[in-house]
Parts: C-alpha cells; structure tokens; sequence
C-alpha cells in the first residue's frame, strides 16, 4: 500500500470514529431528554396528584363546615325558640297574678310588651279576658270601705293568759292567731279585698288630696288592714308573742320566738308573716298588691330591734326594762340594730306594707300640748323614720283623734300637716268612717279584740261569726274597760 493510500485510510478511521462518537453523543443526550422528561412527567403527576387530594380535603372540610354551621344554626333557633317559649311563659305568669289581684291594666300592659306578643295566642287570649274582666269592675263607693286593726298577735295563749298582772289588758286588746287566721279566712270566704288607703285617696303634688278608685269584680269588697305597737316591746318579754321580725335565707319575712329553753324558733308569729303567706295561697286577697299598714312607735325600737338613741346615751331616766335589756346585751350595737330593722322595713315595703307614725311615746294626741307633739314628732323623724323611709300616715294611739269636730283645723294639725302627714286614723266602731277633704285623707279603724268580740259581736257581724272564731282558751268574762 503506497503512502497515499495509507493517508486515506487514516483520513476514513477518524471519520468513522467521529460518528460513532457523535452517535454515541446524540444517543446519551436522546437518553438524558428522556429521563429528563420521565422525571419531570412523574414531578407534575406528582403535583396534580397534591394538588387534586388538596382539593378533595378542602372540598371535605367545606362540606364539613356547612353542615356543621348548619346543625348550629339549627340548634340556636331550637334554643332561641324555647328561651322565647320561657320567657313568654313567665309573662303569662306575671301577668295572671296582676289580674288575680284586679291589675288588669298592669297584666293587659305586661303582655303587650312582650316581643312575642303579636305571635302568641295564649296572650292575645289572655288580653281580651283580661279587658272583659276589667269591663265587668264596679267602681266601689270610697265612703263604704271599712278598716280593721289588731295589735300584736299572741302565739302562746297559755303565757298571755297566765294570770298575772298583765293578763287583762292582754285579753281586751290582743288577738290570738288562731283567731286571726280563722277571721282572715272567713272574710276572705266572704269576698274581702285588702286594699291601700292609699288606693282611696291620692297625694297631688301641691299637698292637696284627691279621691282615688278602686275597681273590683261583683261580690267583692275591700277593706283596709293595720296593726298597732309592731316593736314587740320589753314587757313582753316571756308573754307569749314573738320578739321580732326577720327576713329569712329566701327573702320572706318571719318572726322569732324566744323558747321556754331560750332557744330561737323562726316562723309566722303574727300578722305580717300570717298575711303574706295567706297572700301567697290567695293572690286575690289583695288588691293590686296592697297589704296593711304597720303602725309603729319608737321609745323601745321598731320591729323587736333597739334602735332608740337612748339605747346608746342612756340618759338618767333610762326605764328599768331597758336597763335590764341593756345589762343582758353587753354587745348592743345601735348601728347594728338600725341596720337590721332597716333591711326588715325595705323587705316589708317591696312586699306592699306601709309604715305609720303611732307617736313615738304612744301619746295621746287629745291631751298633749302642741310643745309635746312636736317634740314627740322630731323624736319620731329622727329614730324611726330613717329606718322606714319616712311615713305621711299617723294612726292615733289610744284610739284618740285631732278633734271632736266634723272637720280638721287648729294648730296641732297644721302642725302635722306641715310636716308632711296626710293621712289620718282614729278609732271607730262604727261601720264606715271615711272622709276625704282638699288637705287629708280621714278614716275610723274597728278594733278585732277580746273586748270587741266579747262585748260587741253584732258589730263585727259583717266580717265574720264571733262564735266561730273565738279562742277557747281566752279567759271569760273579758274584764270591761275602765
């Protein structure tokens, strides 16, 4: 082979190895593209796979969701619509009770003021029951309303009735509860309605008077209730009687009684508690929620607390039986005391009792001088009626009055009149004593005695059967008043 041919050879070797190399080159680079397209094709499978179970999830979830906001929707409107069914049912309540005791506007007002109202049929019934009852009221004649009045009501006839010295006042002037709870009963057997003198005569804003109305159904009549000397006194003490009022663990008010042991029982020993309970049972026993009027005075504290100053200056002229209370409770404390018988009187006030000046000394107002009523007076305003909120009624103590005369004037009511009292009671033991005039309200009280049923009991034939009710146990013949 010449040279040349040789060139040639060499010259065809290396082209051949050129294209097996290129081939080669293009064959890893075809395989490297298509590994690189595997890989990429997984990596996007890979991401639309995410990215569908994302969508699923979130799909799940928000179905989820809405079916959970769904149920609780559902169980908002379900407790929305029994609070609303509650609450229309409490305003039915309140408003039946209104009506019970004649408030028919306050029941009709009550109902129509609820949201539900234009939806609810029991009030919408009720309503129109309500307006028929109140069309079928009498506007009863304020002249004819009577006024009875006890003094404190004996628990233990057996400790009043002991033959002591005490004995015969006790008998004339005291009542004892099963007495008082038989007479309650049958007068409201009867159709008697407790009402307010304040529903009888109105305060206008001058001072003058005007006459009020109370409306009641046929067959019923009202009547005004008070009780006397509520301050459970120290010569009490051991008699029998409760010694004094308290407000217990569910806001009702009760009475304490001291056992023969000295231990403290707690119930209903006389007429407030008595009153209330019965009111509980027999709503329509009062009228818009009236109950009687406590007439109090204050040398020996009100309510069975010692809150006199003289408690705590202990003048000279201290009497014996506050000294020997006093000597029996080393830890008096006046403000104690003051604040106890308020917490009572704020009790007894929202529960619709009114409070009344008896004097302060149980004076009587026919023999004292003008100087003594009004001393009498400041003492009255500056230990009672703090406690009381203050009182624009004076009942008499001794079944007194201002005059003799048809009408009030003078100088000893001016004076009570200047002072803020309008309304005015005496003893009366006639029927009917009402007199409503431009500047007062006036009216006569029967007394519910042993006196008055024993001696009288055709004057109290109207209310109840003497022979019914009286005490077995009270001593006969009731001594006479001298």
């Amino acid at each position: 082979m010449t040279e040349e041919e040789r060139q040639r050879e060499r010259r065809r070797r290396r082209r051949a190895l050129q294209r097996k190399r290129e081939r080669q080159r293009r064959l890893i680079l075809g395989i490297m593209a298509i590994g690189i397209l595997f890989v990429t094709a997984a990596a996007v499978r890979g991401i639309a796979g995410r990215l569908l179970s994302s969508s699923d999830s979130s799909d799940k979830k928000t179905a989820v969701n809405a079916s959970d906001a769904s149920i609780s929707v559902k169980d908002s409107q379900t407790t929305e619509k029994a609070s609303s069914e509650a609450s229309a049912k409490d305003t039915l309540k309140a408003a039946k009770r209104k009506a019970a005791q004649y408030d028919y506007d306050g029941a009709m007002e009550l109902l129509k003021k609820d949201a539900s109202y234009s939806s609810n049929s029991d009030m919408q019934n009720a309503v129109s029951k309500y307006e028929e009852a109140k069309a079928s009221c009498k506007s009863w004649p304020l002249e004819e309303v009577t006024h009875i009045f006890y003094h404190t009501l004996i628990k233990d006839p057996s400790k009043a009735f002991d033959g002591d010295y005490k004995e015969a006042d006790y008998n004339q002037v005291m009542t004892t509860i099963d007495e008082f709870n038989k007479i309650t009963q049958t007068m409201y057997d009867k159709g008697y309605v407790m009402v307010s003198i304040k529903d009888m005569a109105k305060v206008n804003e001058d001072g003058s008077m005007s006459p009020g109305e109370i409306l009641l159904p046929e067959g019923k009549i009202p009547f005004v209730l008070s009780q006397d000397d509520v301050c459970y006194y120290h010569y009490m003490d051991g008699d029998g009687y409760a010694s004094k009022l308290v407000v217990d663990d569910e806001g009702k008010i009760r009475n304490e009684y001291i056992e023969d042991d000295g231990s403290v029982s707690v119930g209903d020993y006389d007429m407030v508690p008595l009153i209330d309970r019965f009111v509980e049972k027999h709503p329509d026993f009062s009228y818009r929620g009236a109950r009687g009027i406590v007439a109090l005075t204050g040398y020996n504290g009100i309510l069975g607390y010692r809150t006199d100053i003289s408690y705590e200056t202990r003048p000279a002229d201290l009497d014996d039986n506050k000294v020997e209370w006093l000597n029996a409770h080393p830890d008096f404390s006046l403000e104690k005391e003051r604040e106890e018988a308020k917490k009572v009187a704020e009790a007894m006030k929202k529960e619709g009792w009114l409070f009344a000046s008896h004097t302060w000394g149980h004076q009587n107002i026919a023999q004292i001088s003008l100087e003594q009523l009004q001393a009498d007076t400041q003492r009255f305003k500056d230990n009672v009626d703090p406690l009381i909120g203050g009182t624009d009624i004076i009942i008499f103590a001794f079944g007194t009055d201002l005059t003799v005369q048809e009408d009030y004037s003078g100088d000893k009511f001016e004076y009570l009149k200047s002072v803020g009292y309008n309304y005015y009671c005496n003893v009366d033991s006639s029927k009917y004593f009402v007199q409503i005039r431009d500047r007062y309200f006036r009216q006569g009280r029967r007394n519910v005695d042993g006196y008055r049923m024993y001696y009288n009991p055709e004057l109290l034939e109207d209310l109840f059967n003497v022979k019914d009710v009286f005490d077995p146990s009270r001593p006969t013949p009731v001594p006479p008043m001298t």
